[in-house]
């Protein structure tokens, strides 16, 4: 047995053997302990971004974490992270909602270095909740979330205004192998290549149709609600784009702001139910999937999903403070299970700051993304990216009401800017694949391919052929030719100036030949832009055409495909009319118009007509067939919300929110003016309003009073649009012959309610089919006057018997009818009833009507 010193003399024979020495091995161990230590206090970083592999676009809030390792981090909005760690480690791991959890090995060693991941969509699963004695622990904070509304919503505050950057870009995606190999893409083999470099490891690749920058001042106040947006900066590089100023309007900030503390979000013309409505528990399921403590309080992760999968509301995430109740961060996707068409998914994201108040919480980011199924197998799909960041806010100092009256508005200078002021304004940088898509989009401009494919847009969406060495466009395509009983085949040409000929004035004309009757129509117009701010315009017009009683133009109104296809077939009541016009029409205060309008009209009738002239002298009146009216027409509209996009020679409408539209409408006819025959006064008040109704659905109804207190020839009075075709009219009574009533005091009324699907979604058979079912009806009630049927007569100056017409009784003319929309996402089926008037002549008391349309 070994003693101690035995022991220590074995160890030195053993360190003598290899040279260490006690005081060598002493100092060996003292640099082996400080060289771990330093190590072990050594700060490892890895950093990067988070990206969706489909879309390229940055994924915000995922979770990034070393595998075995307690070391974790999430993304910011821009998908960027930072990971400190310590070693050891394997390998990080990224987990998010609505991704595939992917992993990636990190190099041994290396204290700094860069792990940027691509994760591929995946399908959004709520995590199981199981309560097993009173309610989802989620409730209670969602109902005071709901209850806070008022106090935390930014459009609650007397005013704001802030700094906006925003970008949009589009892109064309899901490049299968048939539609790369297509004649016409291959010429753009070289600019897919080049994005194919910058797609990254698990990206697909997309090629860029469209990109923007622009740099804004947005002003928004309670009292009265109004918002304004000043345009400063815009950068556009887009294909086919020939219109900068009215795009540069499109892609500011008002387009791109979605407010989730609204009950319901406006979006594609879509209303989606808001995560925070205050029917929440009606549309969806909640899991609370995180809380921290904030010193105070917690603050709140929760997860949430429909009940109804094809119900328009949103899945995903949201992030709340736990002392104000206030949305802190919001993650929200809706899918293809919706019940929408063409979109295979909406995703919109925003993030919130605390103003330096300490109480309001403001939207600060958001970015937002349409993914454009592809129509067909063999072709491409499309993506819509948006993304805000707002800055510099103010907050509780409204301007003058006045300052708001122009809701949109473009500087001067909006065009001029250097590389300087983007570097400067951009609250970050452009990735590689955004300074490319600038680059390429250029190119893609002049390849012939893409200039045919442009035209041949334009012309769909617009109706005209531009011919730019004349600066002007040719059309509408849709009225080149029509046949019917009294024209035969009629052939049409017109034609228009673009902005490239005036900014100032616009000419416009047309000419048309009947082979049956080889009788010439035309027309010809010209307008003048007087000032643009306020929009005042003024004009002049002149035409020679056949016409329809009930069936004119005027009475048509914006539906150019009924319009159109009203001129085949049999062409009752025809007659001459030459009208010749001038106007001043002019915006007086933002969303109040005032127009004036001098008129005078031919009325030559092709069918046997004929009117007392002399009506107090019974049947011994002279008569006559034709007569001539001049008049002068005043008209206000009220639409206080309505917004306006305007370029160099029109203004669009984009419509007046879920507000009431307003016009008055006053007539003076003006006898021995200008040849008119008749003194008259006619007066009518329209209102039509679109709104939501909540849980069922979306309402729209059109109601006008009129008021004729004057003695004239029935074709003066007023004469509901009736339908006779196989197709649905929406502006028409859809059971009620042409010129079947006239009245000289009446109330029409046009109503249709939209269930949304609401209905059809909770049948198990056929919800998938996303289908929606319409209510309507149609109520037309009013009266003639004893002095205007004594002014016709029933024969005429040969005593023919001819056709005069009918009138209502002591009740209205109704019909009401229940439908199914998005058949096959483009066809609708109404069935209607008519319940009234049922034995007048070829009446109809129930069909069937068609009608068909791409919607979402």
């Amino acid at each position: 047995m070994r003693n101690k010193n035995g022991q220590r003399s074995i160890l030195k024979h053993h360190l003598n053997k290899f040279g260490l020495t006690p005081i060598r091995l002493s100092l060996f161990l003292i640099a082996f302990i400080f060289s771990f230590v330093a190590k072990a206090q050594t700060n490892y970083i890895i950093k990067g971004r988070i990206t969706d592999a489909s879309t390229g676009d940055p994924i915000p809030f995922a979770n990034i974490g070393i595998k075995a390792t307690t070391f974790g981090t999430t993304t910011n909005f821009d998908g960027f992270y930072q990971l400190n760690y310590t070693p050891p480690a394997d390998s990080v791991q990224i987990t998010y909602v609505g991704y595939e959890s992917r992993s990636k090995a990190i190099i041994p060693g290396q204290v700094n270095q860069v792990i940027d991941i691509q994760l591929l969509p995946g399908a959004f699963q709520l995590k199981e909740v199981k309560i097993f004695a009173g309610e989802n622990p989620a409730f209670a904070i969602i109902r005071k979330i709901v209850a806070n509304k008022k106090i935390n919503n930014a459009e609650d505050l007397d005013a704001y205004e802030y700094e906006s950057y925003n970008k949009i870009q589009i892109d064309i995606d899901n490049f299968s192998d048939k539609f790369r190999n297509r004649k016409s893409i291959k010429k753009m083999t070289h600019i897919v290549d080049k994005f194919d470099e910058v797609k990254g490891e698990n990206g697909e690749t997309i090629i860029p149709i469209f990109i923007s920058e622009s740099v804004s001042n947005v002003f928004y106040r309670k009292n009265p609600k109004k918002k304004k947006e000043i345009i400063n900066k815009t950068k556009i590089s887009g294909v086919g784009l020939t219109d900068g100023s009215l795009v540069s309007q499109v892609i500011g900030s008002s387009f791109q702001q979605y407010n989730f503390y609204n009950n319901w979000l406006n979006l594609l013309s879509k209303d989606f139910v808001s995560p925070i409505s205050d029917s929440w528990k009606l549309y969806y399921d909640y899991y609370i999937s995180d809380s921290v403590s904030n010193g105070t309080n917690y603050d709140y992760h929760i997860d949430f999903e429909p009940r109804q999968e094809q119900d328009l509301a949103f899945t995903g995430s949201f992030w709340v403070d736990g002392n104000t109740y206030a949305l802190t961060q919001m993650d929200a996707s809706v899918g293809r299970s919706a019940n929408l068409n063409f979109i295979e998914k909406i995703k919109i994201q925003q993030s919130y700051e605390l103003f330096e108040d300490e109480k309001t919480w403001i939207p600060l980011k958001t970015r937002v993304l349409i993914d454009v199924d592809e129509p067909t197998k063999h072709t491409a799909g499309m993506l819509l990216k948006f993304y805000s960041s707002n800055s510099k806010y103010k907050i509780n100092a409204p301007h003058e009401s006045k300052f708001y009256d122009t809701a949109i508005e473009l500087k001067e200078d909006y065009k001029d800017s250097d590389s300087t002021f983007w570097i400067k304004n951009r609250p970050e940088t452009l990735s590689a694949t955004e300074k490319l898509s600038f680059q390429l989009v250029d190119s893609l401009n002049v390849l012939p391919v893409v200039k045919t494919y442009t035209e041949i847009l334009n012309i769909l969406v617009n109706g005209y052929k531009k011919i730019d060495k004349w600066n002007i466009d040719i059309g509408p395509y849709l009225f080149l030719y029509a046949n019917n009983a009294t024209e035969g085949h009629r052939f049409r040409l017109g034609f228009r100036t673009d902005p490239g000929f005036s900014r100032k004035w616009i000419f416009s004309g047309y000419g048309a030949y009947g082979t049956k009757d080889q009788a010439f129509k035309y027309g010809a117009g010209m307008d003048y832009i007087i000032d643009r701010k306020p929009w005042t315009l003024a004009g002049i017009s002149y035409s020679r055409d056949l016409e329809r009683l009930g069936v004119t133009a005027e009475t048509i109104g914006p539906n150019t495909i009924f319009g159109a296809f009203s001129r085949f077939g049999a062409f009752r009541r025809p007659y001459w009319q030459e009208d010749v016009s001038a106007y001043v029409k002019r915006e007086l205060v933002k969303g109040f118009t005032g127009s004036i309008q001098l008129k005078h009209r031919g009325f030559e009738p092709l069918f046997p007509f004929a009117y007392r002239t002399n009506p107090e002298a019974g049947i011994e009146s002279p008569l006559r067939s034709s007569f001539d009216i001049t008049e002068i027409n005043l008209e206000t509209r009220l639409a206080n919300k309505e917004t306006f996009l305007q370029n160099d020679n029109e203004r669009i409408s984009m419509g007046n929110g879920n507000s009431p539209v307003f016009t008055l409408r006053y007539t003076l006819g003006i006898r021995n003016f200008l040849g008119g025959d008749f003194n008259y006064n006619k007066v009518s008040f329209n209102v039509k309003h679109s709104f939501r109704a909540g849980a069922i659905g979306r309402t729209y109804y059109n109601v006008t009073f009129g008021y004729i207190p004057s003695t004239l020839p029935y074709p003066l009075l007023y004469t509901p649009l009736g339908n006779e075709s196989l197709f649905y009219v929406e502006n028409a009574y859809n059971l009620m012959r042409y010129f079947e009533f006239i009245s000289d005091r009446y109330i029409a009324l046009r109503l249709e309610h939209n269930f949304e699907g609401i209905l059809l979604n909770r049948i198990p058979a056929i919800k998938k089919l996303k289908l929606r079912m319409l209510a309507t009806g149609r109520v037309f009630y009013g009266s003639t006057s004893d002095a205007n049927v004594s002014l016709t007569t029933t024969t005429d100056e040969s005593g023919n018997e001819i056709q005069t017409f009918s009138k209502l009784k002591d009740r209205p003319y109704l019909e009401l009818g229940y439908g199914i929309d998005n058949i096959f996402k483009a066809g609708r089926i109404d069935f209607v009833h008519r319940l009234t008037y049922l034995k007048n002549p070829n009446v109809t008391p129930f069909a069937v009507k068609i009608s068909f349309w791409f919607n979402l």
